[in-house]
């Protein structure tokens, strides 16, 4: 008996000894890129070098899911079962179906978040190298990535491990791109921030014909968080950056995932089901935009509202939480003349891609007279947009009151 308790403890032993080794190769390993970070530009041999103002150029943003969330994955971090893509044949022909998705719509640019390089979850497909050069993408396309995952082994789920992860933000351009700096945003400081990507935006500047510049951010804000305080910080700390770019007379256009409800009113309203339940779904804080000249544009669908992620807690499927979190940031130099979420029915992400077109305009855009100072307009875009009197809907993006900056064009 006593030769069983020697051997049990030995094995209970030699079991923490490697729990404890295991904590202190994760924790051990842990770093933060630093801020300011410089980017280096993969050129193409063709396109146009710099943007012009008054003319119109197509942004397109996609939150791309590691090219694994097909419309059948339910991912184990979301309340699913799975850690990886089916496969690495069903994960190379899903990425094949994004550069294609991207290819038809052809816009001047693209802002793409979760693109793996160097994955256990993707079987180590350079999913950036593989759109950058989709077809002949890469004769006309400058690109430029910002990394924002760059984990440790994670020995869970046992039964498949999700293993070790390199990923970030693909942002790439028919435009010249010029330069590009890697900003790094705030994250919490406890056990979670290992669960947690390096979270970051890219600044991407592009030159424009009059002198000024075109900044381009790609951003992914925090999902999980203990307290909202730090996805405050982290929409303050982007907000302060464009406001800064604009008030130097540069053009901000901004694009990505902000793991928070866009929608003016909230997505229950447009879709039925509940987000209460979800603390990542919870409504953006419109008040901290509404303090900058920065507008918010929260894109529905072309014919009715349609939904830009699904929660990848299963197959996709009826009822299930559906809401608008991917939108675009642009300064007031920037006209949007029309946006919209592109319907895949999430067949090869849980987002589905959005896409705005736009004007850089020499001056402020004009909206039309403002309101009397310090009036709230009674309706929001969102309920502007569905009512039934064209003319109110038309002339919505006339109004100059900030409230309106949440528009849906």
């Amino acid at each position: 008996m006593k030769k069983v308790l020697k051997i049990a403890a030995i094995a209970l032993l030699a079991v923490l000894a490697v729990v404890l080794l295991y904590v202190g190769y994760v924790f051990g390993t842990y770093s933060r890129i630093e801020d300011n970070q410089a980017l280096s530009v993969t050129q193409g041999s063709g396109g146009v070098q710099t943007a012009e103002a008054d003319t119109e150029y197509k942004v397109l943003c996609w939150n791309i899911g590691f090219g694994a969330y097909e419309d059948d994955f339910g991912f184990f971090m979301d309340g699913g079962t799975e850690s990886r893509a089916w496969s690495k044949e069903r994960l190379t022909a899903n990425i094949e179906a994004i550069g294609r998705t991207i290819a038809d719509e052809n816009p001047d640019i693209s802002i793409l978040q979760e693109v793996d390089f160097d994955s256990d979850r993707s079987y180590h497909v350079d999913e950036a190298l593989a759109l950058r050069t989709f077809e002949d993408l890469d004769a006309w396309t400058d690109s430029v990535f910002a990394v924002n995952y760059h984990s440790a082994y994670l020995f869970y789920p046992i039964t498949q491990p999700h293993g070790a992860s390199k990923s970030g933000l693909l942002t790439m351009s028919k435009l010249g791109i010029r330069s590009a700096v890697r900003r790094s945003l705030p994250v919490e400081t406890g056990v979670t921030k290992i669960l947690d990507l390096d979270r970051c935006y890219s600044v991407t500047r592009i030159p424009v014909s009059n002198g000024k510049e075109l900044c381009l951010y790609n951003l992914h804000l925090s999902a999980y968080t203990s307290d909202g305080k730090i996805a405050d910080e982290q929409l303050e700390l982007l907000l302060s950056d464009m406001q800064a770019e604009f008030e130097a007379g540069n053009y901000v256009i901004g694009g990505g995932d902000f793991n928070k409800d866009l929608l003016s009113g909230g997505s229950e309203a447009y879709f039925g089901v509940s987000t209460a339940d979800y603390n990542w779904a919870q409504p953006v804080r419109f008040d901290l935009i509404d303090e900058t000249d920065i507008r918010l544009i929260a894109p529905e669908g072309k014919d009715a509202p349609v939904p830009s992620v699904r929660n990848a807690d299963g197959a996709y499927h009826e009822g299930q939480l559906v809401l608008t979190v991917d939108g675009f940031l642009v300064s007031p130099n920037v006209e949007v003349t029309g946006s919209e979420v592109l319907d895949t029915g999430f067949a090869y992400s849980d987002h589905n891609p959005i896409i705005m077109t736009v004007k850089l305009r020499d001056a402020a855009w004009n909206r039309g007279p403002e309101l009397s100072a310090g009036r709230e307009h009674p309706l929001s875009c969102n309920a502007i947009r569905s009512c039934s009197c064209e003319a109110l809907r038309r002339n919505a993006p006339a109004i100059g009151d900030k409230s309106f900056r949440r528009i849906v064009p």
